[in-house]
């Protein structure tokens, strides 16, 4: 007899809570994070969906990296992580999820805004992997700033760098090492369709994504190699308490969105693994939002 799935209300199963003022020097650590976002570590469940796939994921110590590496591996994927030197303790934390999962889990750490890093990293990846199936280029940078005459060039350059620039870097070194029937996932946002006035740089460079993957999607179809991209709405991680948005904003963070409330990393990692797998051979070129109800059309 097959058993029952209960149906949850989405407004109430995660967090809907007020969230405590926070600050965290950038890029900050999720193990600090009160609450403690949810990334499927006790709820993702598996069903063989990436067996035998070797995927690289780009910020894949915290956050959405992190559900999608736990997911993935519960998938049967062996799963790379990207990140900064500063999240050596949340990457171990999350390779520890990905071993207890049967998987092989690899760390990379490096800043991949600097584009020797962001080259070396996918190399040595591969390598470690024995190829590359899955890329799942993730990494974020946010840091608010409510009026264009404040904003400086290092902040610019420096969004740009990891938002943008290092997708055409890793996926120019990741191109050798990937066959027909591999995928390359993008992170875009909700800022990207509609964004806020205090984060006129990182919502600029979110719509860069958004043509980079539909473009990208077109050149790479002949080859067998898919591109989609996903576009989060408010999700909680500590992109947020890392001078992502002013400590004022932070306790009503989500509330504004139609559920009520703001998303958890778990909530996407469905989504990452769909597009990454063969469910979806027929799909590329799309952008697949996960945002609580604000459209992006």
């Amino acid at each position: 007899m097959k058993k029952s799935v209960t149906s949850k209300n989405p407004t109430t199963k995660y967090y809907h809570q007020k969230y405590p003022k926070q600050h965290q020097a950038y890029p900050g650590l999720e193990s600090k994070m009160t609450p403690r976002p949810d990334c499927g570590e006790e709820t993702y469940v598996g069903a063989e969906r990436l067996m035998g796939r070797r995927a690289l994921i780009t910020g894949g110590d915290s956050g959405i990296g992190r559900a999608v590496a736990i997911a993935m591996a519960r998938e049967g994927a062996d799963v790379a992580l990207s990140y900064l030197p500063a999240e050596e303790s949340d990457a171990r934390d999350t390779a520890e999820y990905i071993t207890m999962a049967g998987q092989r889990a690899f760390l990379f750490p490096g800043d991949i805004g600097i584009e020797k890093n962001a080259r070396r990293i996918v190399d040595d990846a591969a390598a470690a992997l024995g190829g590359l199936d899955i890329l799942v280029l993730n990494a974020g940078y946010q840091q608010y700033s409510d009026n264009i005459a404040t904003l400086d060039t290092a902040q610019l350059r420096r969004t740009f760098d990891i938002n943008l620039f290092a997708m055409f870097w890793m996926t120019q070194a990741a191109l050798p090492h990937m066959r027909a029937g591999a995928t390359i996932i993008t992170t875009t946002s909700i800022q990207a369709y509609q964004p806020s006035e205090s984060l006129i740089d990182y919502a600029a460079s979110k719509a860069a994504i958004m043509a980079f993957t539909r473009a990208l999607a077109k050149q790479l179809a002949p080859r067998g190699i898919r591109v989609n991209g996903v576009a989060p709405g408010p999700i909680w991680t500590a992109l947020q308490v890392a001078g992502g948005r002013a400590q004022k904003t932070i306790p009503d963070f989500g509330m504004d969105t139609p559920l009520g409330r703001a998303g958890q990393p778990a909530e996407l990692a469905a989504t990452y693994v769909l597009l990454a797998s063969n469910a979806s051979s027929y799909t590329t070129a799309e952008i697949y939002g996960v945002t609580g109800g604000n459209h992006t059309m």
